[in-house]
């Protein structure tokens, strides 16, 4: 068990920048542009012994109803609902602000554990506002600088009696137990490695329904949606169990075209979500039924295949289609004509926002991750090169045909194969292309990117039989 706290406070002051250093990590966005938290994003970390569950969140601020405002509001206050503390952060720099006066009456009248931190303290500029602070009527602020690391210790003796209250303080034995064996290896069993959580991000264009899909599988509205554009901004990280099976779901940041992309918060989102799909098993890539295959999808889709990634390819909007067979025909034929690499995968058309086709989804990508590491055998492998050649040779090259001798598996995720032959160099590329793609059709291996590594030489198992 971890102490939940979630860090709230008014745009800009500084809540990603504490929330990373008290991960340990930059897990967070953090810019000088206010606003650039809108998700409310959840990690685990630990401040000396207390194991804690953070949880990021949008600034507060005034808002309209139906208005994102009020949507990032709303997801703000299901933040402090689940909470066991809230870090209620000011700007020691800027001051008491109205709006910092109008948060803390409201998080009085929510009667929610609190601590006050007044960020920023470092040097002489925050004292004023470090004075200030004890007129919100919140208690004693801890002085903090979240960018240089300042008064850790100070806010772990403000959480210490929290954490104590809920019997979450952690004990001294597992630290012991690494001290008295220092050099003991980590070993991880299959069982183990079998439990760990699948990686499945979910990347697109702006607008195309991430957060939406997102949102229908986890069956709550977890993430923040709406009709603009752009409303997710930094990779949310979801823990979920489906079927049984540990899921870690990333949402991302929509994509543009990098001409299109000059603010410093979108560098940073696209930055993010490229980190996402590096670091992903699997990959959703979500299009717009009505938009169709795109540029900017195929130039994502390109750079799944070169990661290594197992791909889906989610067809979403699909109850707004005017005419559901054309438009999957012009999808199907626009990857067959441009994406060579993952030809064979299968298009999902379905609804985020009514459910249609959606409950298909989760096999798919579960086919999708077991193709990703399937390891074939070599005779297997080597009785359908044989059977590839007698239905296809290779060509003459300088009036003499090409030998292709031997093929085997070297990796699996993706699957990687290294065939020998008398001149690696001399085979044509079509020729190697025919190979994968009857090889993607043989052995059930659609969207997921296979490596074909040509080497010279005899079969080097031949004086071992």
């Amino acid at each position: 068990m971890a102490l939940s706290v979630a860090i709230i406070g008014r745009p800009n002051v500084g809540k990603s920048t504490l929330f990373n250093r008290l991960a340990g990590r930059k897990t967070a966005l953090v810019a000088p542009e206010p606003g650039l938290t809108r998700d409310r994003r959840e990690v685990e970390a630990q401040l000396g012994d207390i194991r804690l569950r953070l949880i990021d969140t949008a600034g507060l601020e005034q808002s309209h109803q139906g208005g994102l405002e009020a949507r990032m509001r709303a997801q703000t206050e299901t933040a402090l609902a689940e909470a066991d503390v809230a870090l209620f952060v000011i700007d020691a720099r800027e001051g008491i602000t109205a709006a910092d006066r109008e948060l803390a009456s409201w998080l009085r009248r929510q009667g929610r554990k609190l601590v006050l931190v007044a960020n920023k303290t470092e040097g002489t500029g925050g004292a004023t506002g470090l004075a200030e602070a004890f007129a919100l009527g919140l208690g004693e602020p801890v002085a903090m600088s979240a960018e240089h690391g300042e008064g850790m210790g100070e806010l772990y003796d403000a959480l210490r009696p929290f954490a104590e209250a809920a019997d979450l303080v952690a004990e001294d034995d597992a630290d012991t137990e690494a001290e008295s064996e220092p050099d003991a290896p980590e070993l991880v069993s299959e069982t183990e490695d079998a439990s760990r959580p699948l990686q499945l991000a979910v990347v697109g264009r702006p607008n195309v329904g991430k957060s939406t899909l997102i949102n229908r599988l986890l069956g709550e509205e977890r993430l923040l949606t709406g009709p603009e554009p752009g409303l997710t901004r930094d990779s949310i990280t979801i823990d979920w169990d489906w079927r049984d099976h540990a899921v870690q779901l990333i949402d991302t940041a929509g994509m543009r075209r990098k001409a299109r992309i000059d603010a410093k918060a979108e560098q940073l989102s696209v930055g993010d979500t490229l980190h996402a799909i590096r670091f992903a098993e699997v990959v959703v890539l979500v299009i717009d039924a009505i938009a169709g295959l795109e540029r900017q999808d195929l130039t994502l889709a390109r750079m799944i295949a070169e990661e290594g990634r197992a791909m889906v390819l989610a067809v979403n909007k699909w109850d707004l289609a005017v005419d559901g067979k054309k438009s999957l025909e012009a999808v199907t034929d626009r990857i067959e004509q441009s994406l060579p690499q993952l030809a064979g995968i299968v298009p999902l058309m379905l609804s985020a926002t009514t459910g249609v086709g959606v409950n298909k989804l989760m096999p798919m990508v579960f086919d999708a991750y077991a193709a990703w590491n399937r390891r074939i055998p070599t005779s297997t492998l080597n009785r359908f090169l044989g059977h590839a050649q007698e239905r296809h040779p290779p060509p003459l090259v300088s009036g003499k045909r090409l030998k292709l001798r031997y093929m085997t598996q070297v990796n699996i995720r993706p699957p990687s194969f290294a065939l020998f032959a008398s001149r690696p160099s001399e085979l044509p590329e079509a020729w190697r292309r025919y190979l994968v793609n009857i090889m993607r059709q043989n052995f059930d291996l659609p969207g997921v990117p296979i490596r074909m590594m040509l080497r010279k030489g005899e079969n080097p198992f031949a004086d071992k039989e």
